[in-house]
């Protein structure tokens, strides 16, 4: 990645992550640049691979999803082939909304959602305990969440320093 950021892109990266639909036209008037000269910014933050994606947030009781659980799992060998392997296998699953390889007392916390307690338990069993790899698995059940999407990037609002 070869991107040097200032602190227009930092402000362009800010309200991106705030609202990832916003025209490009608001971006411009909020960081006082030309709509062409914003556009131009924010195709390089894309091309450079700063700018990953943009995601939308879904209801999850809206479509079935009436739990979410953390999965803390052990693996029986910690080498580089099988942690990567097991990684990306897990990422495929569809009920994984994420995977962290961890330190600590177990290796991974994968986060899952599915549509109640019957489905956690199938979805454990089929998918995660059945694996040579895993030698444990603990389940916690998320209760509430507060979730922030955003990143903390220099240069933010409160500086009082001149663009």
């Amino acid at each position: 990645m070869d991107a040097t950021l200032d602190r227009t892109d930092y402000a362009i990266l800010r309200l991106l992550q705030k609202n990832a639909r916003i025209s490009n036209k608001e971006i411009a008037a909020a960081v006082e640049l030309a709509p062409s000269t914003c556009h131009e910014r924010v195709k390089r933050l894309h091309e450079s691979g700063v700018i990953l994606g943009a995601h939308i947030e879904v209801d999850p009781a809206a479509v079935g999803v009436g739990l979410e659980a953390l999965y803390m799992i052990e693996l029986s060998k910690h080498e580089r082939g099988t942690v990567d392997r097991f990684l990306e296998e897990v990422v495929g699953i569809p009920e994984v909304r994420n995977v962290f390889l961890v330190s600590g007392r177990y290796d991974l916390v994968v986060h899952v959602a599915v549509r109640d307690t019957r489905h956690l338990k199938d979805l454990a069993l089929d998918n995660f305990t059945s694996r040579p790899s895993v030698t444990r698995i603990e389940t916690s059940i998320i209760f509430e969440a507060r979730v922030r999407h955003d990143l903390p990037l220099p240069f933010s609002d409160s500086d009082t320093e001149a663009r």
